[in-house]
């Protein structure tokens, strides 16, 4: 355990969240945790329901490393178990269920990603399958009984669908149920979430007092809006930054943020103090430093998080070589091809483009060159022997040997 008192631990900890519920209880659960040298068990549960992370799921994972490096336990509940229902938080429709398969598969890569951000070696992670599936009919209904109605219809998004004549299954109302019954399992002192997630972070409360259980603090965290400045962050927008794309891709994607996200990128998207934090803004508030200096700053620290300084680095460099000299990039992938090969297919080869629908929409667009020469005919062929370089949008590039 950490030797810091619970009133430093406090003052890390409440930085950068939208609502501790409730700060009272958290207080006694760290001066207990002080007291008797006995770490608080912080909870996060993730429903394996897609592949990829990304800036928007760090958030938290940040949050529960700063609790890791107090000394404080971590367990990552992956869904297989509720992921085959899905969270019905935030969705107009019932959510399609996901085959086991799916579930596993996701939860995997979840794993290998996860720890790009959290110690390994401090943190346990298990399926609630292990206790989920084991409950018979009797402990369902039990469970069951614990909640009315009324109070699951609280929830915005059933009241919603409820009042605008758009089905409700049966089994969506046990989504919360079964998240708050995760709490029981493991004992959990604290549980995470975003900021949605407060009525099944309140529910997992509920369920501890009535299985005669201390009630967790809910976190409820930030939600980080996305590149487009308008929606929280999502792989399926598009407004995406993912943890595991290249260091350009993702100090290309920082800088092409608006200078009015700043802050909210600093503060939720590094690990710089809050204090540096101030000082930046402070200094960009009062003209001393450039927006361009302070976003560039911002994409570094970003890169740096998750592939290291030196990668941060060449990221920087080569874009100021593309966007601010103008020039191509020293170095990009090169595939070798046997002419002809209509754009389209060269786009897929090279993976400039996830499919063939995506490609025409570029080159109609005119966001593809090739040799520096814009191409809008989505027919054109490369059908000589040469070297070429076909770049797409301003930060994707491709060196192509033609035979």
């Amino acid at each position: 355990m950490t030797l810091i008192s619970a009133a430093e631990q406090y003052k890390i900890l409440e930085e950068n969240i939208a609502e501790i519920i409730t700060k009272d209880e958290f207080m006694k659960k760290l001066e207990r945790s002080v007291a008797e040298n006995k770490p608080l068990r912080c909870k996060l549960g993730i429903d394996p329901s897609a592949p990829d992370l990304h800036l928007g799921h760090a958030v938290v994972l940040h949050k529960l490393r700063q609790f890791q490096e107090l000394g404080h336990h971590i367990i990552i509940i992956l869904g297989d178990f509720t992921g085959m229902v899905g969270d019905p938080t935030g969705r107009s429709e019932t959510r399609k269920q996901l085959r086991v398969e799916e579930v596993m598969a996701n939860a995997r890569t979840y794993q290998d990603q996860i720890f790009n951000i959290l110690d390994a070696d401090k943190t346990e992670m298990v399926f609630n399958s292990q206790w989920l599936a084991k409950l018979n009919f009797a402990d369902v209904i039990k469970l069951a009984s614990t909640l009315t109605v009324a109070r699951m219809m609280e929830r915005e998004d059933f009241s919603r669908r409820y009042q605008d004549n758009i089905p409700i299954s049966i089994h969506e109302f046990f989504y919360p149920l079964m998240q708050g019954y995760d709490s029981i399992a493991i004992r959990a002192d604290i549980e995470f979430g975003a900021t949605e997630q407060k009525f099944n972070l309140l529910m997992g409360r509920q369920l501890q007092r009535e299985y005669g259980q201390e009630p967790q603090v809910a976190f409820t965290m930030p939600i980080l809006v996305g590149t487009d400045g308008v929606q929280k962050m999502s792989k399926s927008l598009g407004n995406y930054i993912g943890i595991t794309e290249p260091p350009a891709e993702i100090y290309g994607k920082t800088m092409s943020i608006s200078d009015d996200l700043m802050p909210e990128y600093y503060r939720l998207a590094t690990a710089l103090p809050g204090r540096e934090v101030d000082l930046i803004l402070e200094q960009l508030n009062s003209g001393n430093l450039h927006p361009r200096d302070a976003k560039m700053r911002l994409a570094r620290e970003i890169v740096t998080l998750y592939h290291g300084d030196a990668a941060a680095q060449a990221a920087e460099e080569g874009f100021k070589q593309v966007f601010q000299k103008g020039e191509m990039p020293s170095e990009m992938e090169t595939y070798s091809i046997t002419a002809p090969v209509g754009l389209i297919d060269l786009m897929l080869i090279a993976g400039l483009a996830s499919s063939k629908n995506e490609a025409r929409r570029l080159i109609e667009q005119n966001g593809v060159k090739v040799n520096s020469e814009n191409v809008s005919d989505i027919a054109y062929q490369i059908d000589r022997a040469d070297q070429f370089v076909v770049q797409v949008g301003k930060r994707k590039f491709a060196r192509i040997d033609v035979s």
